[in-house]
Parts: C-alpha cells; structure tokens; sequence
C-alpha cells in the first residue's frame, strides 16, 4: 500500500501536467509534497531483512503519514481506493482538531470556512469597510476556477500599548469561482456575504468574487486580543499540555546504493513542488521527472524485497540507472548535480552522465527550450492565471506592485506532430491598472497590445476581459 501510494502520487503528478491546458499546480504541488517526509521511511520498509520488518516499517509509515492532517488521510483512503487497496482497517480513527498556540503561548487564529457566522464575528473585529486589497489571484485547476485574495484589515479592537503592529491581514481561499469583477482602481473596502449557494465577496465599490466555498485565515499577530480569540483561549489546551508532533519512523538504515536512489527521489518531488511559485512554475520539468520516475514505488519494493545486501544494492544501482536513462539529456544536468551529494562512486556518476547524455528520449520530441520571457506572440492563447500584487510595506519590507500571467499557447508550427500544448509566463511590474474579468478565463483568445490616447499600453485578452496597463517605469514582459 505505501508503494502504491507513491505511484498513484506520480500518476497524479502525470495526469496534472499532461498539457499545458489540464496543468494543475495545486494537484502537482500537493502530490509531490506527501514525499518530503515520507520518502526515507518507504525506502527503510522496502529493505527490511524479514516479511514481519517489512510490514511493521510500512504499517509506521503510513500512520504517520495520516497523523499529518484530515486533508492527507482523506488523500491516502482515496488514492489507496484508486490503487484497489484499502486502508479502512489499518489507520486509526481521525484525531479531533485542536486549536493552536505560539511560541509564547498565545492562541492562534484557525482556517475558517466563511459562513454567516464567521462573518458577522469578522464583522465585529475588524474594519473591513476600509479594507485594502493586497493581493488577488485566479487560476484555472481542471475544469474550475480557484483563487485567493489577501486584504490588509484594521483592527477594531483594542491592542497592547506599545510600538503601533502591522496591519492585519486576512487570507481567503476560493474554490469554484463562478465569478470575478476587479479592478485594481476600486480596491479599497470589502464585504463578506455568504449565502445559500456559496460565498460572495464585494471588494470596492463594483467588484466581486463569487465561489462555491471560501476559507479564511486572519494572519494577525494580536488575534489572541480580539472577541474571536479571547474566546478560543478560554477552550484551547495550553502550550505545554499539547503532545509533541512525533518525528517520522527512523527504523533501519540504507545500503549506499539505497540511499542514494531514496535521495535522487527525495529531491525529485522536492523539485517538483516547486510547481507551488506561480513565479517559477514554467522552469519545473515536471513531465520529465514523472517519464524518469514513474513506476518508482513498484520498483523499489522489488528492488528492497533481494534478501542478500550485495543483490539489493546492485539492483539499486540498476533502478538509478534506469532512472537517469530515462531522464535522457533534459535531466542530465540535474542527475550529475545530485548523484555526488548522495553516493560517492565516481565511476558510476561518470557511467551515468554519458548515458544521460547520449540517450535522447525516444518518445519525447527534443525542441529548444522557450525563453521564458519571450513576449507572448501566438495567434491563441488560453488564460490560466492572473495574478496581482499591489505595493505595500510589512514588517519594514518595501513589495513592489506586479502583475502575473499564465498562458497555455499551442506548439510553433514547425513543432513535431503530437507536441504539447507549453505554458508561457508573462510578468509585469509596478502596473498601473490591472483589470479582470471572469470572461477572461473562457477559451481561447488572441493575446494583444493596444495602446490608448494617453500613449498607455495596454495588454489584452477577451476584449478587455483582462487588460493590465502598464506604468510609465514598468519594467515587464506583458507586451
């Protein structure tokens, strides 16, 4: 079961970033990250010398992994169902949630869901008619649209005496927007309005976010001060009669050959995830790693099942291979980079990057890798991001105003028959108005600059759906 769910993570990870036109961030990011800590534990399993070790290790590791949270053990029950296993029987009942404390023992504020209630307790605490927004993104996942919006808030009640603390901030996460009106001109108050078929949120005097369900975290360093938080510090246990969070299983240690491919892995997903910086995420070869590693939790129970340690490590050494290999050249660089941090064996390292090197992969059309500044040019395009960030000091830390976007652009035309659809990143600085629209994620349209009477240029998509001016010092791409 644990090395089924490490293929069904990689199966996700697979189906996420197929095309250009499916990627899921969320989906890839939270795929990648179950195998931060989970990794060494498999692989300790996986070498155990007897039947009973192995399934001890394994039984260890998979309890842990669900101690992690509600949302992973609901991951695991899934994707072990997907797998046809079920882990019913052999995970412990859900722990009941239990609100948390800081180092200095003050309350911390939850995730809420935004119902009625929560609103009207947000209401009391905070001024959210002079509320700033801060920050705004919209991405489409799949089929849906899912977003999050930061607003800076003043505190309505009353706080220590002392230096003035930083504005308060609440974090909110959308899922199943059905609506979006912004603009970065009408930013200033916001209103929280749930209602029977989901969550309304009124930003300015015109916009709107409208979403199935919203989450939200207040990140405000004095929320144990608030009515809210003084009320959940009367029931929240104190600091110091919480349990410690237990360390992942550590049972059994690695051969050389073990370890390494554990870290070549372990670094993997950890490179994957970076999938998470909306920023970088065009720089991922996410579909490299999966061609590279897919399979990977079959093969590693077969290669720890060798009873004699030289047999298990030589068929460590033949997985890593196999991995390299089918990394081929785009993975050359990044196999030569780790393998010397994890098994010091010059001559297998050497063996590898000729492979690597030399082995193109068969079934992947080898084409330059875009610039990922290139001024978007394609005929169409589809809009899988927006983001906007207005400028803002926090915590002595000057942020500069930016604008972001993802668009899913068809191969060049000289591209081979079957090549995928790419993401291209535009970035834009210190904009001076950003604009959108919900009809800016609906199919495909023609990416243009326009500029007005003012000489201000203007980037373009769905007739206006999403229109990001640029400042007269901007620095950007969106052209």
């Amino acid at each position: 079961m644990l090395g089924a769910l490490l293929d069904r993570s990689l199966v996700q990870i697979a189906d996420a970033s197929s095309d250009a036109r499916c990627f899921d961030r969320e989906t890839i990011r939270a795929a990648a990250d179950v195998w931060d800590n989970n990794t060494f534990p498999l692989f300790r399993a996986a070498t155990a010398s007897t039947r009973c070790g192995r399934e001890r290790r394994a039984r260890a590791a998979l309890e842990w992994m669900a101690g992690l949270g509600e949302e992973r053990r609901v991951w695991m029950l899934e994707q072990a169902s997907a797998a046809g296993h079920s882990l019913d029987d052999l995970l412990a009942p859900a722990k009941p949630y239990v609100p948390g404390r800081d180092h200095l023992g003050r309350v911390m504020a939850p995730v809420m869901a935004v119902t009625p209630q929560i609103a009207e307790i947000l209401a009391a605490d905070y001024e959210l008619a002079s509320a700033e927004v801060r920050y705004l993104q919209v991405e489409r996942t799949g089929s849906r649209l899912v977003g999050c919006l930061e607003l800076a808030v003043a505190r309505s009640y009353p706080v220590d005496d002392g230096a003035p603390p930083e504005t308060a901030m609440l974090d909110i996460r959308l899922r199943d927007i059905t609506e979006v009106r912004f603009d970065s001109h009408d930013t200033q108050g916001a209103a929280l309005r749930p209602e029977a078929d989901g969550v309304s949120i009124g930003i300015g005097a015109r916009g709107t976010l409208r979403a199935a369900t919203a989450d939200l975290h207040p990140d405000d360093r004095c929320w144990h001060l608030s009515a809210a938080g003084r009320r959940a510090d009367a029931t929240t246990p104190l600091r110091d009669s919480r349990p410690t969070w237990p360390d992942p299983p550590q049972e059994g240690r690695l051969g050389t050959n073990a370890m390494a491919a554990a870290t070549l892995l372990h670094r993997a997903m950890l490179h994957i995830r970076m999938v998470r910086s909306a920023w970088d995420a065009h720089r991922v070869p996410v579909r490299d790693f999966h061609r590279a590693f897919a399979g990977a939790g079959a093969a590693i129970l077969a290669a720890g099942a060798h009873r004699l340690p030289h047999r298990r490590e030589a068929a460590f050494r033949q997985l890593i291979e196999t991995w390299a290999r089918r990394g081929g050249s785009a993975l050359a660089d990044w196999f030569t980079t780790v393998l010397p941090e994890t098994a010091h064996q010059p001559a297998l390292l050497a063996g590898l990057r000729d492979q690597a090197r030399t082995h193109p992969v068969a079934d992947v059309p080898q084409q330059p890798a875009p610039d990922p500044s290139a001024v978007p040019g394609p005929a169409e395009a589809e809009l899988r991001l927006a983001t906007y960030a207005s400028a803002y000091t926090r915590y002595g830390t000057h942020h500069n105003a930016s604008a972001l976007v993802h668009l899913d652009v068809p191969p060049r035309p000289e591209s081979a028959e079957g090549t995928f659809w790419r993401l291209r990143v535009a970035k834009g600085a210190d904009p001076a108005r950003f604009q959108l629209q919900t009809e800016a994620f609906q199919g495909t349209s023609h990416p243009h600059v326009t500029v007005d009477d003012n000489a201000a240029r203007h980037f373009v998509l769905h007739d206006g759906a999403l229109d990001i001016t640029s400042g007269e010092d901007s620095n950007q791409d969106l052209s």
